[in-house]
């Protein structure tokens, strides 16, 4: 009988002991932000590419994955209307965003 009443004041000694530790974290843990779709620019190769991507963020901002991406154009880097294409992508890319998340 001892035994047992050892073993319970040890569990509830362990219970407070948690409890304790995670209200002085308060509450806060490193978890993932929820997914979200932003747009994004990759040049590689003599071209730039303009894309929306679905990514999660730890609170910190740190990226923690990426879980779909979607390419809107791709520009060549010697194209005279670079500027003007590369805008163009970018209003599509947020417009897509906004399809994408009203969904």
């Amino acid at each position: 009988m001892r035994l047992v009443i050892i073993l319970v004041a040890i569990a509830l000694l362990a219970v407070v002991v948690i409890l304790i530790a995670y209200g002085v974290r308060g509450g806060k843990t490193r978890s993932a932000a929820p997914a979200r779709w932003e747009t994004h620019t990759e040049s590689a190769g003599g071209t730039t590419a303009v894309l929306v991507r679905q990514v999660t963020r730890m609170p910190d901002g740190e990226l923690l994955a990426e879980l779909g991406r979607q390419i809107v154009a791709e520009i060549p880097d010697a194209d005279p209307d670079w500027e003007a294409r590369y805008h163009e992508a970018m209003a599509t890319a947020r417009s897509r965003i906004a399809a994408l998340e009203a969904q």
